[in-house]
């Protein structure tokens, strides 16, 4: 091999120096990331990166001076419901009137709305609908998406989504993981006959799902308005039996006993928490399960209890967030709101936030081997924010701070250029 063969092949394509580099534990100042085709080849100082043998050379290298900018691992959305058809604009109205949650899902309202309306979308237009909600994550420096089935609670509605999730996925470079929640809530056809839809989560839903590799994760949602505890760890026990992973909604609208199942079960994530009881929080520490806490919905909802976000991770408990992205208690894609609601109203650390978006979100969703860390040999799926501290982008609430997004290396967002 030549000299010029080995110059090639030592050749940088990106250098971002003087940032503020967060790489998904720790913060670092006037900081350098080198990016070789699709993988980080380095973190740290520009004089330790000059002491490599990696060279920078002219109209081959991309060199950003990030100055002023903040540089993350790309951001993570680990629990999202963006797949579905329908609106429910008008329940948010109600809700303002007084109405509550239970009451518009006891009345043919909630999650059976939007079940009604993705039952009538195909394939096609359930993608169509999605893929702008994908973009507006993507333009906020989100990499990585987990999207939840759920609005189907049929075999073949639930399988239409699920398909729909794995069309997306061949269409977007960003990681997308999916997760199978046909224990959502009881369909009406099934009303007065629980124990026949578990029956049919259990014997035709799963292996479906699981036959066809449509999805990572089962998801069970333990509340009075859908299952109950013996149900859910019914239902999770034979996802396991599958190969899916556990996930749960727990404790969400009152105490349901949801975090201390979770840690019966191995859950990979407890979703909601609002409720959780010490007992829940030494259930998930002991088994390794993250508590994904989504702000948003507590908010939208106009609930004034929020989950106790420094109980959890005071009690050893790993805390990742997420928009809770849906129709009905949180209809929106912007994540950097959910990081000034957790500083405000869960009173988390800056720090805190920007690991509950990246590293802690990526153990949230199975993929902290490759996404949530700016580290050598890690794919190169970068955020660069309009951003001189961590505190910035929380602080400057609803505004959108993203200057550029790299997807394997690749650039995919570029606002500084428009």
């Amino acid at each position: 091999m030549n000299e010029q063969e080995t110059d090639r092949q030592l050749t940088v394509d990106l250098l971002i120096k003087n940032a503020l580099v967060f790489d998904g534990e720790t913060s670092l100042s006037a900081a350098t990331v080198a990016v070789k085709g699709e993988s980080i080849v380095f973190v740290g100082y520009q004089t330790d990166f000059e002491k490599t043998s990696w060279l920078v050379e002219d109209k081959v290298t991309e060199v950003l001076d990030a100055t002023g900018l903040l540089v993350t691992p790309g951001l993570i959305d680990c629990h999202t419901h963006i797949v579905h058809g329908g609106d429910r604009s008008h329940e948010y109205a109600l809700r303002a009137a007084g109405r509550s949650y239970l009451e518009i899902a006891a009345s043919g309202g909630g999650i059976k709305s939007t079940v009604r309306a993705t039952r009538q979308a195909s394939i096609d237009a359930l993608v169509r609908l999605a893929r702008p909600r994908l973009d507006r994550l993507l333009d906020r420096g989100v990499t990585a998406v987990e999207i939840k089935s759920g609005y189907g609670l049929s075999c073949d509605s639930e399988l239409k989504i699920l398909e729909a999730i794995k069309r997306l996925d061949s269409e977007y470079r960003i990681n997308i993981v999916a997760t199978f929640l046909g224990a959502h809530t009881i369909p009406s056809e099934y009303s007065g006959q629980r124990d026949d839809y578990v029956k049919l989560v259990i014997e035709e839903m799963l292996p479906a799902v699981a036959a066809g590799g449509l999805a990572d994760f089962c998801d069970v949602f333990v509340e009075k308005s859908a299952f109950t505890v013996e149900e859910a760890e019914k239902i999770l026990h034979a996802a396991q039996q599958v190969g899916l992973k556990p996930k749960l909604h727990a404790d969400q609208l009152s105490f349901g006993g949801g975090a201390e199942l979770a840690g019966r079960v191995s859950a990979t994530s407890a979703d909601h928490l609002e409720y959780v009881s010490g007992d829940g929080i030494k259930s998930m520490r002991d088994a390794g399960t993250v508590a994904v806490l989504l702000p948003g919905a507590s908010l939208f909802l106009g609930d004034n209890e929020n989950a106790p976000a420094r109980r959890l991770i005071d009690g050893g408990v790993s805390v990742a967030l997420a928009t809770d992205c849906n129709p009905g208690t949180c209809m929106t894609e912007n994540l950097h709101l959910m990081m000034t609601l957790a500083m405000s109203r869960l009173k988390m650390s800056a720090e805190e936030v920007f690991r509950a978006v990246t590293s802690n979100a990526a153990k949230a969703i199975g993929l902290e081997s490759s996404c949530g860390y700016l580290r050598e040999g890690r794919r190169a799926d970068i955020a660069i924010f309009e951003a001189k501290t961590l505190a910035d982008l929380p602080y400057q609430m609803g505004r959108n701070l993203t200057r550029q997004v790299y997807v394997a290396g690749q650039l995919a967002i570029d606002r500084a250029a428009s």
